[in-house]
C-alpha cells in the first residue's frame, strides 16, 4: 500500500528535554493508523511538526514522497486538535464558513461546502444556533468538520472522542469511516485503547521520542505478550494443590493459568479441579488485547 506520509529519524529538543529521538514510520492510503503512546512520549510534538507548528532539529517530514511546505500543508493536510478550536458564540454555520474560507476553500464552493458538512455532522437542523450551547459530542463533529472543509488527502486527529459518551463516539468513527472511504489518509492519537484496537489497521506505540513497536494488532502481540489466553479459576472452597501450572490466589480458592486452546485445554483443567473434590464457581478467560501490549512496551510507571 501506497505511504502518504513519511516520518523518517524526527528528533527535537527543548533545551535539556528531548521530546523526539529518531521517531520513524509512515502513513499509508486510506488508512486510520493508531499513534499511541504515554503522556510525554512525543505524540503531540510528532503531530505539531507534522502540521508545521515545531521545526525538527534533524530528521524528514515527506507528503507523497516530497518534503513539505507551507503551500503543501494548506493544501494536502488537516489536523483535528484536543481542545475545541471553535467559536463560541458563532452558529455552526458561521464556524464552518469561517474555517473554510480560511483552509482555502472559494467563495464560490463555501455554501455547498458548509451545507454539506451540516449534513455530515447531523447538525442541519441547528446550524443557525450559537454552538455555545451544543453537546461536547455536537461540538467535536463541528470541530472535525471544520479542518476538511478543503478536503485534505492526510486528516490528523489529536483525542478525537475526548469526553464524549458512546454514541457520540460511534458517530464519530462513522464520520472518519466516510472520509477513508473518500480517499482520505487518518492517523488519530488516542489514549482509548479498545477505540484503537477495534478501528485502526495499524498501530504505532512511540516512548521517550522514539517508536518502540509497530504494526497490527496480531503482530504487537507476537512481540510482547503471545496469544496464549489467560483463565482464571474460582472455585467453592480452597484447594492446597492446584493442577499442574496453575498459579494460586485468595489461599487457593482462585488458581490462575494460561492456555493456547479454549476447547482443549479447559474442559480437562475443570475435570482436574473436580477430581480434587472442588466446585469451580467461575470461570474467566481473557483473550491478550492491545492494553496488554501497550504496557509490556511501555510499562506501568506513572508519566505526569
Amino acid at each position: 500500500m501506497t505511504a502518504v506520509l513519511n516520518i523518517r529519524n524526527a528528533r527535537k529538543s527543548f533545551g535539556a528535554n528531548q521530546a523526539l529521538s529518531g521517531a520513524s514510520f509512515e502513513l499509508r492510503e486510506r488508512e486510520l493508523l493508531a499513534l499511541l503512546g504515554p503522556n510525554g512520549a512525543g505524540k503531540t510534538t510528532l503531530i505539531r511538526a507534522i502540521a508545521g507548528r515545531v521545526r525538527l532539529d534533524d530528521g524528514e517530514i515527506e507528503i507523497f514522497g516530497e518534503k513539505v511546505d507551507e503551500a503543501s500543508r494548506r493544501r494536502l493536510l488537516a489536523v483535528v486538535p484536543q481542545e475545541l478550536a471553535l467559536y463560541g458564540l458563532l452558529t455552526a454555520r458561521e464556524n464552518l464558513s469561517g474555517f473554510g474560507r480560511l483552509n482555502g476553500v472559494s467563495p464560490e464552493h463555501i455554501r455547498d461546502k458548509v451545507a454539506w458538512a451540516l449534513d455530515w455532522t447531523g447538525l442541519a437542523d441547528r446550524a443557525d444556533e450559537p454552538i455555545g450551547s451544543f453537546s461536547g459530542g455536537m461540538k467535536r463533529r463541528l470541530n472535525l468538520a471544520c479542518s476538511v472543509l478543503h478536503e485534505p488527502k492526510i486528516l490528523l486527529l489529536d483525542e478525537p472522542t475526548v469526553g464524549v459518551d458512546p454514541q457520540s463516539r460511534e458517530n464519530i468513527y462513522d464520520m472518519l469511516g466516510k472520509l477513508r472511504a473518500g480517499g482520505m489518509s487518518l492517523m488519530v492519537t488516542t489514549h482509548h485503547l479498545e477505540e484503537a484496537e477495534a478501528r485502526c489497521e495499524r498501530i504505532v506505540i512511540i516512548d521517550h521520542g522514539s517508536v518502540v513497536a509497530s504494526g497490527t494488532l496480531p503482530e504487537l502481540l507476537e512481540k510482547t505478550v503471545g496469544h496464549l489466553r489467560a483463565v482464571t479459576l474460582t472455585l467453592d472452597r480452597p484447594m492446597p494443590n492446584g493442577p499442574a501450572g496453575c498459579e494460586s490466589a485468595d489461599h487457593g480458592r482462585v488458581w490462575h493459568t494460561k492456555i493456547a486452546d479454549v476447547a482443549a485445554e479447559l474442559p480437562g483443567l475443570i475435570q482436574r479441579v473436580q477430581a480434587a473434590g472442588c466446585r469451580v464457581e467461575n470461570i474467566e478467560v481473557r483473550s491478550p488485547n492491545l492494553q496488554a501490549a501497550f504496557i509490556a512496551l511501555t510499562g506501568k510507571a506513572l508519566r505526569e
